[in-house]
């Protein structure tokens, strides 16, 4: 069995800029595998993402360091062996994962064990900035069930929730914090979250500083995000978090994020499905996750200006499985 392997670099322009504790930016840039069998082509897509130490060029020599392993037909146990969690595993695994569904001729969600994938509730995100940016934001999105907001932006960030609770009073919210608070202000912080009706704080604190969340009341659920990658990490985070978000870029793909969500599931943790800011092809294969989801978080593409041919359908609220013409 020989495959061919080809590796692309895309930049996708984000509608007006994504702004979160750690930066600002206007454009997402991913890196596509694609691999050819028999006449079948399976694609995945990943995004490198700078605080896990990614750049486009070292997931790209990830990606070429693999190559023979993967012309030469290996398994997605294999790759999982092979390389370590992160981006370039996952554009892999998810084009293995592609490319195997093509070549049997079932979708990929069957071959995962899945009965059905069905249309999802995902939340949507407002950027971090100004209270009243958010408010104007979430005022356009207002229609929207579940809004994730993005905060970390210190003492300010009690009024950016309340500017956002003012314009959408419906909306389920979830706050990220993207470990931009600290423990001596977190119960200010989290006090804000209750008042103003916060149904999930996400990585409120520094991965470094999990141990205090040990010793800490949660007045409402606490959710693990650049605290968790896989499923090995998730047995020291019983005590300090209610739930963990399950990204593919993290685990390394779909093989790996599978185990995750079972290791979540083991061990009473609830489940978060996320996405990194890509398009459609980076979420589909994550859409085989949200059958254990508690909250799903897969609006990647809605924060670009365009998203790729034969994308996710995206209908009021909802985020439709993919079409074989996309992936799987």
């Amino acid at each position: 069995m020989t495959r061919r392997l080809g590796i692309s670099v895309e930049t996708w322009p984000i509608d007006g800029s994504f702004t979160i504790a750690r930066g600002s930016r206007t454009e997402a840039m991913v890196v596509v595998v694609i691999l050819e069998q028999d006449g079948r082509r399976g694609r995945g897509e990943c995004v490198p993402y700078a605080r896990y130490g990614e750049t486009v060029e070292s997931v790209c020599r990830a990606i070429e360091s693999a190559r023979a392993l993967v012309t030469d037909g290996c398994d997605r146990e294999a790759l999982r062996k092979a390389l370590p969690p992160g981006a370039a595993r996952n554009a892999i695994d998810c084009a293995i994962w592609d490319l195997e569904a093509k070549l049997a001729g079932v979708p990929a969600h069957v071959l995962a064990g899945i009965d059905r994938l069905a249309p999802v509730t995902t939340a949507y995100t407002i950027s971090l900035g100004t209270p009243a940016e958010m408010a104007a934001a979430a005022a356009r999105a207002a229609e929207r069930p579940i809004l994730k907001i993005k905060l970390g932006g210190g003492t300010d960030d009690p009024m950016r929730l309340k500017a956002v609770r003012d314009a959408a009073p419906d909306a389920t919210l979830i706050v990220d914090a993207n470990e931009g608070w600290r423990p001596d202000g977190l119960a200010v912080q989290l006090a804000a979250c209750v008042e103003y009706g916060v149904d999930l704080v996400e990585q409120p604190l520094p991965a470094s500083d999990d141990a205090a969340l040990a010793d800490f009341v949660h007045p409402l659920p606490i959710c693990a995000d650049e605290s968790a990658h896989v499923g090995g990490d998730l047995r020291d985070l019983v005590g300090r978090y209610d739930a963990v978000n399950v990204k593919l870029d993290k685990t390394g793909g779909l093989t790996e994020a599978l185990a995750t969500v079972a290791e979540a599931e083991r061990l009473g943790l609830a489940v978060m499905v996320g996405c990194m800011v890509g398009t459609s092809l980076a979420m589909a294969p994550a859409m085989l996750l949200t059958p254990k989801a508690r909250f799903v978080d897969l609006d990647g593409p809605l924060l670009l200006a365009h998203d790729r041919e034969n994308g996710l359908r995206y209908e009021d609220r909802l985020v439709f499985p993919p079409t074989p013409a996309l992936w799987g």
